[in-house]
């Protein structure tokens, strides 16, 4: 057993001791909102967001991309557990901003180890063989933060499947103070537009 499957059990197992009454929570949140925010282990939404358990769902993804994934878990968020609002959450200093895809295709398809970025570039250490099905995969990577959260945000604004009346926010999360920053530009392309019919 690896240490770090020990440490995860440990853990788990103190958790369970006081785990109370969180097993009678209800599925649906108890606060209706989803966020949308990356993978990155220095985000902590439950802490940024003052979130305890039951109280929003959090989808999380590498950069917090409004992926076909991540819109499959809104639509259900919303239509099945009843959320009213969603915040797109991107940060600062994201490794999505670090490489392309053709970077990422060209790496995984020399060797499939994992590889290293220095003042060269990114570059494999590993040996082969690597395979070319990273070649039929978005990765969504982007160079332009604020834009990235605006077109984030419109794409979900604009699916056929999210109602016109479900607001969505454009945040970014700055890593080095903790705090969210509005993409203006995005909240504003996400503004519910609910259509009165008479």
């Amino acid at each position: 057993m690896s240490q770090i499957l020990k440490e995860v059990l440990s853990a788990n197992q103190a958790y369970a001791t006081n785990f109370g009454e969180k097993g009678n929570l209800p599925l649906p949140p108890d606060r209706h909102f989803a966020i949308l925010t990356c993978m990155d282990a220095r985000l902590d939404p439950a802490k940024y967001a003052g979130l305890a358990e039951g109280d929003a769902h959090v989808i999380r993804n590498a950069g917090g991309r409004a992926s076909d994934d991540a819109i499959r878990s809104l639509v259900i968020s919303y239509k099945l557990l009843g959320t009213r609002e969603w915040f797109v959450i991107h940060h600062s200093d994201c490794g999505m901003q670090l490489f392309t895809d053709e970077i990422i295709r060209g790496l995984l398809n020399n060797s499939l180890e994992t590889a290293i970025v220095d003042e060269n570039g990114w570059r494999d250490v590993g040996k082969g063989p690597g395979s070319p099905e990273g070649e039929y995969i978005d990765w969504l990577t982007f160079k332009n933060l604020e834009q990235s959260v605006y077109e984030d945000v419109k794409r979900i604004r604009n699916h056929p499947l999210v109602p016109a009346a479900i607001p969505i926010y454009g945040f970014i999360y700055d890593v080095k103070t903790g705090q969210l920053i509005e993409v203006s530009k995005a909240t504003e392309v996400g503004q519910a537009k609910v259509s009165v019919t008479t």
